[in-house]
């Protein structure tokens, strides 16, 4: 029935209401607004250059999208790489219409005002905005069995502005953007793939709110001021299970043919092992460092092979996803469908039975030249964590030495 919705609504905004000229998106600034629950709102912004290209910010992030496609009345966007696109209608110079999933069958109603440059808009009597600026120790979905999980938030505030991300044990919330209006703090991020939406009370030393992602989830969290707080180490979380020392995998490519370790190609080579699915903000953050430095290193017996874990309903579904990713970012190294029609990460795991568990989208398993296991990283720290990135780069090329002069 959700396809049919799609459908249904696809038909209704390719429509001709207009048999003029039709209207394109003006040059300027948008404010989008996503509708999530408890009638809270997910706002982000946009400029546009020209009718058929504009860009996304969120804090330092800059996403460029060029997939702006016109039919009849009906304007339709895509973000690069991801799947999810706005379908709109025009309402004056605004949008109206929404941000649809279809391999999810998720639909957020969707608006966008024109001239509009205020992520989140401050109380006219809003006293003096709590800082949140520093380290935080946070707890999601506390006390609920299976789903609570620990996060890092880092912030910086600057006035009533605020900028930073939560890290957690498999990867970070990316480029989180906001305010503090008096004690209430909100911050928001949309990429293409998951909308994010962090609401909070706070005071000097505690926070306690909600996490929305999208229009189909939300959780509570509450965190405390730690200038000191860390996370476990990541490279101690997935680990091989006693009696493996290496792993074996065949999967196919785009061209049909199964790949494996075992292939000549890999042989007496130091290789990364890279577990992702093309609908992963995180995994396309770490898609992006693999490139460039697999582009530099792939003549000192390196390599990597990607193994996407996707949740396209269809065999060609997930390929053409892997094959946009991978003409998006230039990749040059292999990407495996190990699996389509669900990212769960229990039957993952059933694909690769030799590790503890499949913890986290992205994780990086690290073989040397005899074929050993000598490390697994369990998620991925993304540009948005500043020092955190830094170090995640200059250990990973550390070890990926050490192997090589093995």
């Amino acid at each position: 029935m959700r396809y049919l919705s799609v459908f249904l609504l696809t038909l209704i905004f390719v429509s001709c209401k207009n048999e003029g000229t039709p209207q394109t998106l003006k040059n300027g600034t948008y404010r989008a607004v996503l509708e999530v629950q408890d009638n809270q709102e997910l706002p982000f912004l946009f400029k546009v250059d020209s009718p058929t290209t504009l860009k996304i910010f969120n804090a330092e992030e800059v996403i460029e999208v060029d997939e702006v496609e016109y039919r009849n009345d009906s304007i339709f966007i895509t973000a690069p790489v991801f799947e999810g696109y706005f379908a709109a209608t025009f309402d004056g110079d605004n949008l109206k219409g929404e941000f649809i999933k279809e391999s999810l069958d998720r639909i957020v109603p969707f608006t966008a005002n024109f001239n509009e440059d205020v992520r989140f808009p401050k109380s006219p009597k809003s006293p003096t905005s709590t800082s949140i600026d520093g380290v935080w120790e946070a707890v999601f979905s506390q006390g609920v069995e299976g789903d609570e999980y620990i996060a890092k938030g880092i912030f910086e505030q600057v006035d009533h502005f605020v900028y930073g991300t939560f890290r957690t044990t498999t990867g970070d919330y990316r480029y989180l953007e906001g305010i503090m209006d008096g004690d209430i703090m909100k911050l928001s991020t949309f990429d293409g793939a998951h909308a994010f939406l962090f609401t909070a009370k706070v005071t000097d030393s505690t926070m306690e709110g909600q996490f929305y992602s999208g229009n189909h989830w939300k959780e509570p969290f509450v965190a405390k001021r730690n200038p000191d707080y860390e996370l476990p180490s990541a490279d101690s979380l997935t680990f091989l299970k006693e009696g493996y020392d290496s792993i074996d995998f065949t999967f196919p490519n785009a061209k049909g043919d199964m790949v494996s370790l075992k292939d000549e190609r890999f042989k007496d080579k130091v290789v990364v092992v890279q577990i992702m699915g093309t609908w992963c903000p995180n995994c396309l953050d770490e898609s992006k460092y693999y490139a460039d430095f697999y582009n530099k290193n792939k003549d000192k017996n390196f390599e990597i092979i990607a193994l996407a874990f996707e949740y396209a309903k269809t065999e060609e579904i997930a390929f053409s996803r892997i094959d946009r990713l991978t003409s998006k970012v230039g990749i040059d190294y292999p990407i495996l469908l190990a699996q389509y029609g669900t990212s769960d990460k229990i039957k993952a795991q059933e694909k690769l039975p030799m590790l503890n568990h499949v913890l986290s989208y992205p994780t990086s398993i690290f073989i040397d030249k005899t074929g050993k296991v000598r490390k697994i990283h369990t998620g991925f720290n993304g540009p948005a964590t500043g020092d955190k990135y830094i170090e995640f780069k200059a250990e990973f090329e550390s070890f990926v030495a050490e192997l090589l002069a093995e």
